[in-house]
Parts: C-alpha cells; structure tokens; sequence
C-alpha cells in the first residue's frame, strides 16, 4: 500500500507539473499560438452575422456554480438569453414572484441555488428534435425540464436516495427516459453511521426518469448498485438502443483523499443498464416500494402558476433480483465521459489516468454475455472480460482524456484536459487523425447532435475551465473561454473565443430551423387561467381580506390600472397581480416597488405574475415599470399611500379622474 501511495503521489506531482507547465507557457506563447492556428484563412467571416439577421445554430450552454442555463448564437458566439432554472433570479423575479416560488421547493425546503452541469436536448428517432432541453441540479439532487418554446423551466424533480446528481440528464433514443446517476454514494437508507463504514452501509443509485408525450416527468425506478461514484452517462442508439452506460470511479470504495485512494485500481467501469429489461422487471413486481420522500414542481403556461406535488416511495430494482439488468465493463483508469457513436455500436469510455482510450463494443458485449465471460460479479453484478468486450484502442492519444462527440462523417473528436487539446480521430480505424490546442484546459466539448444519431456540425465548442490572457483582466475571476472550431473539412480550423457565463461544464447545439417554427411570440390573454388575472381594465380592482390585500392590476403601454391605491396599512400583505394586457411579440412590462425585499416582476404579454409587498412605515410610495416599453416609459408610473397600522383610512383606488372604493371581503 505504501509503494502504491507513492506512485500515486509522483503520478499526480508529475501531472500537475505538466498541467502548471502548460499553463505557464500558455500566458506567454497563447497569441503566438492563436494568431498560427488562424493564419489560414478570412475567420472573421466565417463567424459573422450581419446585422439583422440570425445564427445558424442554438446553443445552451450549463451555468454550473451559476445554476442557471445560457443560450448562445452559432457561429457569432452572442448571448441571446439567461434561463433561470435552478436558482433565483432578480431580473425576471424567477424564484421572487408567488407564481414561480413553488419550482424551488425541495424536501430541503426552499433551495435558491444549484449546481448545473449537463444540458441534454430532447430526441426522437435518435435525432434532436427542438422540443425540450433537460438539465441537473448537482448539489440538492434535482432534474428540469425546460420548454424551448417559451425558453422558460416547465418542470422540476428532485431526485431521492442520491448525493451529487452528475450522470445526468441524458435522454434515451426518443426521450423515454432522462437518467440521472450519484456522484456521491450515500447510506442507503440514509441514517446516522460512521464514515469509515462506507463500503459496508454506503450504496449508489441510478434513477430513470420516465417522460411523458407533454414532457411530463415521473421518476420510474431507482437501481441500487455498489458504492462507487457515478460519473457520466449515455443512452444507447440503434442497435444498442434499450441500453444505458454509466461511467464510474472510486470502485476502491474509499472515503477520504480520493485523488490518491481512489486512484489504486487498474481499471474501474462502465456500468451498462439494461432499461427495457429494467421496465419487463417492474411490470411483473420485482422492485421493492422504498419510502423516499420528494418534490415535482411543475409550471402551467395557462394558469402561469407552479404547483409542488410530494411524493413519498419510489420503485427500487436490486440486480441480485433482477439477472441480466447490469453489466460492468471493465474501463482504464478513472473514466469521465462515457460516448456512444451515431450507429451505437462503440462504446468510448475516456479514462482520466490512461494513456490510452478504450472503445467497447456493443456487438462483442452482447456476446460475451451470451457466453458468461465473466471475470466474477460485484454486488450482484457481472463483471464482463475485459478482453471479450474491448472494440479498440486510440493509443497514446493526449494527456487526461475527459469527452468525446461525433461528427456525420465517421470521425470522433476527444478532449484532453492536462495537454489542453482537442484529438480527432477515426472511429473503426482508431487512427489519430488531426490535433488542435485549447486555451486553457478543456473540459467538454459540443457538436450540434454531436451525441445523437444524426450529428448536424460543421462546428464544434470547446468548453475552457482556465482563460488566464485570453480576454482583458477583470480581477481574480475571469469569464471561462469557449472556443469555436471549423470542423467541415480535414483539419479543424479555431474561429472564436467568447466568454461564458458562470462555469459551463457542457453544452448542445442544435440548428436554429428545428426551434424556430415552435416559439411562442405571447401568451394569448383568452387561455389567461390565472386565478388572480385581470382581462382588462374593467377587471382593475383593489380587494382586502383580513390583513391582506390583492390589487388587480393591469400594464399596458403606457399605465398600470389602478395608479393610485389608498387605505394600505403598516402590517398589510400587499399582492399585486398584475397582468401584461399586451398582445404583441416582445413587449413585457416590469412592476417594482419601493421597499419590497424580492425583486421586481417581468411579465410577458398575456401573463399574469404577482409580487407580494409588506410596507413597513407610513408614507406614499412609488412604483413603476422597470423596462422600457414605449416612448412614455417613464411616465408610466404610480403610487400606493400606507397609513398606520390603526388607520380608518379608506381603502380605494383610482385611474385618472375616477377613484372607486375597494372591497373588504371580512
């Protein structure tokens, strides 16, 4: 153990004096290096979008530590939108307002934050199909699902029995699934042990989430597998369609100084999910219901509302009481990405501390479990032979192998964190066919449909975790660098930096046509199903019941109705419901008032959202519209009068000349 550790140890110190090399030449030689790589040809056009018109591709890139999801013009590398779906956000009032509040609650209670790693487009027959891009909340264990036709979250699910949802949301041939993986194994069930007992009381679960024709999602089954740590997945296609691989490492089972620990084993695995027999083992009652309590929030375009639905057991599946639902493919050493190619017949498992990259095959899988070539089992598991299922070797391809994506001509492209590159190389042959330099350290890379059926890139985006000199300093924190390849033709040809927002540790791409036809330009004020809207200014009022009061508002260019309420009291719950009686293509109105302690509202044409104020001293207060919307923008304003909390004050508002008396409901 002692001469394993110092290896381990002069391994690492060996690496990170490569990696710190790199990273100290890259300061001084990086725009020698760009200007040669771009010398080749007229990149500024190649990236240009005239004024006026569009990108050819989406692309939406994860926010990590930012929780929230980033869409991006391809090739020009502009920022079209900030989606808020994990955490709070002021600037639309997501998370503030009462209507949206609901999609952050957890069994944890209300959580303003997450951690999103990995954005995953909807697919049907294999090929991305422009309907639903699904996303992972990595600390509190939670998956979205957001609608690109309003590019808004449409649903949220916490994800139970797990730590750390990593391997996640990867969808299946025709988004029968979106599965999501633990990073962290965790007791199972949860319950006060000793750390040092992990191998024995510690288990990770994979969760399959099951989505229906709308997009609602349910969770299916949970499988319980060893305590490793879960790390990447994908979903078979074509032939390996019904199939779903997960990546894992610390098969050492260890708890504590992981980058030596849980470095020991030659090879860890690729845990290979049989979900068509996973779904024959839940229709004839071999799972067990296991208590596990969580929450389904879900956002309803007509009534502009979130509900929070808990639910309290899920369905567990035991591979000792379910033969042939999990193989582990032996995979060197540390696998991160696990990438199926467009025919689902290789499997490429990049291992972190190989020298070389290991490709499987589904075909020679298949055979070696038809012939029970199995070097022992884990758990319950079958451990496939090494030798029966491997398809190829890329040898000695880079430094830290982490992804891999595919282009439509054959070809697979493989990111190296430590030499910070991008390797093409021959899918079949498994000859290195080109290299191209990264600035700095890449993590991820994206080609549109790069991980379907049917890749549609002529791009690709690597993802950078280290930007050092390539914009101009802003302090210690620098935006992370994506950077976007030419890869039409043999050689890639680096076109774009552009900075990111939060850390993005992957994106997708898909082409403009596929989402274009199905945005929603407003809310039809007719299919208005909010509880509190206002259909129009006849239905402005302003109504008190108890200590609360509701003020039935109305914007459009350019006033709110009412703009003038009297009789609000110190103490008083103030709810605006305010509807944006607007029917036109990008005209939201915003509503803030002075004083309140959320964030303002932004409500887009035919909406209806609500912002709840507590005044706490006497006065007049203002409020107003907080994006511009008309020539008379400033002008559309108002006030609210707050009297003592004693006050006889009556309650009313007004519009103009009329003031009308409010009504006291008790």
């Amino acid at each position: 153990m002692k001469n394993q550790l110092h290896f381990s140890r002069f391994f690492w110190s060996l690496i990170l004096l490569v990696s710190f090399g790199l990273l100290a030449s890259c300061g001084q030689q990086g725009s020698t290096q760009s200007s040669a790589t771009l010398s080749g040809g007229d990149v500024a056009s190649a990236v240009y979008v005239a004024p006026g018109e569009h990108d050819e591709f989406y692309g939406f890139f994860s926010g990590g530590f930012s929780g929230q999801v980033s869409v991006y013009g391809l090739p020009s590398g502009r920022l079209l939108k900030i989606i808020p779906v994990f955490s709070v956000d002021a600037e639309k009032g997501y998370g503030f307002n009462e209507e949206t509040k609901p999609m952050l609650n957890t069994s944890f209670g209300f959580v303003p934050w997450d951690d999103s790693h990995h954005p995953e487009l909807s697919q049907t027959n294999g090929e991305t199909d422009g309907r639903w891009l699904f996303i992972n909340g990595n600390n509190t264990p939670r998956v979205a699902r957001l609608d690109l036709s309003t590019f808004e979250t449409a649903e949220i699910i916490e994800i139970p029995n797990s730590g750390g949802n990593h391997s996640s949301p990867f969808t299946t041939e025709n988004t029968e699934y979106v599965v999501a993986g633990t990073r962290f194994s965790v007791p199972y069930p949860q319950a006060d042990v000793s750390i040092d007992s992990y191998a024995e009381n510690f288990k990770g679960m994979l969760t399959f989430i099951k989505v229906g024709e709308d997009g609602d999602m349910e969770i299916a089954f949970q499988i319980l597998l060893p305590a490793f740590d879960y790390d990447l997945a994908h979903s078979g296609k074509g032939k390996s369609h019904g199939w779903t691989f997960f990546t894992s490492y610390n098969t050492e089972q260890k708890n504590t100084l992981l980058e030596v620990s849980a470095s020991q084993n030659d090879k860890d695995f690729i845990a290979a999910i049989n979900w068509k027999k996973a779904e024959e083992f839940i229709a004839s009652g071999k799972y067990k219901e296991v208590p596990a309590r969580y929450f389904n929030n879900e956002y309803d375009d007509h009534t502009h509302m979130a509900t929070s639905k808990e639910v309290k057991s899920v369905k567990v599946l035991t591979p000792a009481d379910c033969p042939g639902l999990v193989y582990f493919l032996p995979t060197p050493k540390s696998p991160h990405g696990v990438d199926v190619d467009p025919t689902g017949e290789y499997i490429v498992g990049n291992g972190k501390l190989s020298a070389d990259l290991t490709v499987h095959s589904f075909t020679k899988m298949q055979a070696a479990i038809e012939n029970k070539a199995f070097d022992g089992e884990i758990a319950g598991v079958p451990v496939l032979k090494f030798d029966e299922v491997v398809g190829g070797v890329v040898k000695e391809p880079g430094l830290g192998p982490l992804h891999t994506e595919f282009d439509a001509k054959g070809n697979a492209y493989t990111t190296f964190f430590i030499s910070s590159e991008i390797v093409k190389w021959k899918v079949g042959t498994w000859e290195v066919l080109d290299r191209i330099p990264c600035y700095y350290s890449v993590g991820h890379l994206m080609i549109p449909g790069g991980d379907s059926k049917k890749p549609q890139g002529k791009y690709m985006v690597a993802l950078n975790k280290i930007t050092k000199d390539r914009y101009l300093p802003t302090g210690p924190e620098m935006a992370h660098s994506a950077q976007l390849y030419d890869i039409s033709g043999d050689k890639m040809k680096l076109l774009l930096d552009f900075p990111t927002m939060g850390e993005p540790h992957y994106a997708q791409g898909i082409s403009a046509d596929r989402i274009v036809s199905k945005s929603k330009k407003f809310y039809r004020i007719e299919d208005n199903k909010h509880p509190y809207r206002a259909m129009g200014e006849k239905d402005a009022r302003v109504e008190r019941d108890g200590k609360t009061v509701h003020v039935y508002m109305t914007t459009i260019r350019s006033h709110f109705a009412p703009d003038n309420i009297e009789g609000v009291r110190v103490g008083d719950k103030v709810l605006f419901h305010v509807t944006n009686l607007e029917q036109d293509w990008d005209v939201p109105h915003g509503f803030a008032v002075m004083g309140a302690n959320n964030a303002e509202l932004l409500i887009m044409p035919g909406q209806t959202e609500t912002l709840l104020w507590e005044p706490d001293r006497v006065g007049v207060i203002p409020f107003y519209c907080t994006d511009f919307c008309s020539a008379l923008h400033q002008e559309m304003q108002g006030y609210i009068r707050v009297s003592p909390a004693n006050s006889n004050t009556p309650l009313k508002w007004g519009l103009g000349d009329e003031f009308k008396e409010g009504v006291a409901m008790n």
